[in-house]
């Protein structure tokens, strides 16, 4: 089910043509979900091979993304025994699956030219400590890059640090993750946020049933630097790092608490309370302001924060502004996707293909319109080459919505399987993981 599923645009090198980035975490740099160096193939065919560089049959089961660092893909995986139930689609079924046997949690470095795979090591083994959902999978966490170490959260496995030949450096313990429903413990759900790699720390956010916290590892050392505790709901968004006007500091999703850490030492600067009750996507930050979404129970908000917020920001009513809180919907917000900002707009679809189109200052509503075509959920976050957007639906057709004030569908492809994870870009590639392979969209 839920995913993690993570846009830093502030820096304006991401949607201006130039140099192709590695895309180190979850949706790329900064969590931008976009690379605007080379266009990228608006249609591909994957039975007759039009548009794709290659394809990898990938063991196991894993909704974790694809990351780049230079010639390389890594990508981590659960392999479990059997062929594992998966269950897509819009359905109300919260109830776990009800597995059992060993698990092997690996992770796998792919030369990015050619998709062949240069290793493959195993980091775990054993049976899992909590359960899934039939959406889920035992390994949704993508793994995190500086081009020298692969840091990569095994659900309630721990902590993982490799370094580039797949040798094993150091693992932290952190706890049972137990993700499920608030109101109904019962029901784990699996873990879904993804660390992110900044300044030589390790970031994870693990708001999970009890003994919620943000923590700080060192990157060489595993060595945990701090760790602040949180009284929230489980959530499966991932941490964004936001640097303005000199403060550096961790920005998370919640439903009684999102908010603002000081980067060194954990120390909350601002609170927000209020939202959806089953936060997913991660903070985005672009044109000098931090987008907050959720949407589940009886709210879902769209919100726009200024990274100098301060104190409890929290307004008095679901739809008012204050000196923190640039703009707000209060019932235009996304449950499941992560929402994109290219330029001046900001993109958000719900998880039943809805697609709004914000004036990323303002809050004005551009648009509001609903992909056509093949019936399907959107789980996985869009991302971008900045001159389209690539929606890829769960039953694995990929749709492609010009960034344009006039909402249309250009093109709809077909990845062949069912597709939860969001894709990577790669040198004008994008990189889908579908429940069997690793696909390289790309010109040849």
């Amino acid at each position: 089910m839920p995913k993690c599923l993570l846009l830093a645009v502030g820096l304006a090198v991401l949607t201006l043509p130039g140099h192709a980035a590695d895309w180190p975490q979850f949706r790329g740099p900064h969590a931008s979900g976009v690379d605007a160096s080379k266009p990228l193939p608006v249609e591909w065919n994957v039975e007759t091979g039009s548009n794709v560089r290659w394809q990898t049959p990938l063991p196991g089961l894993g909704h974790a993304s694809p990351v780049v660092s230079a010639d390389r893909l890594y990508v981590a995986t659960a392999v479990g025994p059997g062929d594992a139930e998966l269950k897509v689609g819009l359905y109300g079924d919260i109830s776990p699956v009800k597995e059992s046997g060993s698990h092997q949690w690996r992770l796998l470095a792919v030369e990015r030219a050619s998709g062949k795979i240069l290793w493959n090591v195993l980091g775990y083994e054993a049976p899992p400590r909590v359960k899934r959902h039939p959406k889920s999978t035992h390994c949704n966490s993508t793994p995190a890059t500086d081009g020298r170490h692969i840091a990569a959260i095994f659900g309630s496995e721990g902590l993982f640090c490799f370094d580039t030949a797949g040798k094993l450096l150091w693992k932290a313990d952190l706890g049972p993750m137990d993700s499920g429903y608030f109101a109904v413990p019962s029901a784990q759900w699996g873990f879904a946020s993804s660390p992110v790699i900044h300044d030589g720390k390790v970031i994870v956010l693990c708001d999970v049933q009890t003994n919620s916290f943000l923590a700080s590892f060192d990157i060489n050392t595993g060595k945990e630097t701090w760790r602040t505790p949180r009284k929230d709901v489980p959530t499966w968004s991932c941490p964004t790092i936001v640097e303005s006007n000199g403060r550096q500091q961790i920005v998370v999703n919640g439903w009684h608490h999102s908010g603002g850490y000081d980067f060194g030492t954990g120390k909350e600067l601002w609170k927000l309370k209020g939202g959806g009750d089953i936060p997913v996507p991660t903070p985005i930050f672009a044109n000098g302001l931090i987008y907050l979404t959720s949407a589940h129970g009886n709210q879902r908000p769209m919100r726009a924060i200024r990274p100098d917020a301060s104190g409890d920001i929290t307004a008095p009513n679901p739809g008012d502004t204050n000196a923190a809180i640039a703009w707000v919907h209060p019932r235009q917000g996304n449950y499941m996707q992560t929402p994109i900002v290219v330029s001046n707009r900001v993109f958000a679809c719900t998880d039943g293909g809805l697609v709004t189109c914000f004036d990323a200052a303002s809050g004005k509503i551009i648009y509001s319109e609903r992909l056509t075509g093949p019936t399907q959920g959107y789980t996985a976050s869009p991302v971008s080459d900045g001159r389209n957007l690539y929606f890829p639906g769960e039953t694995g057709k990929v749709l492609v919505v010009p960034v344009s004030d006039k909402f249309s569908t250009v093109a709809t492809n077909d990845l062949g399987e069912i597709c939860m994870a969001t894709p990577a870009i790669a040198d004008g590639a994008l990189v889908f993981r579908t429940r069997g392979k690793l696909i390289a969209i790309g010109g040849k």
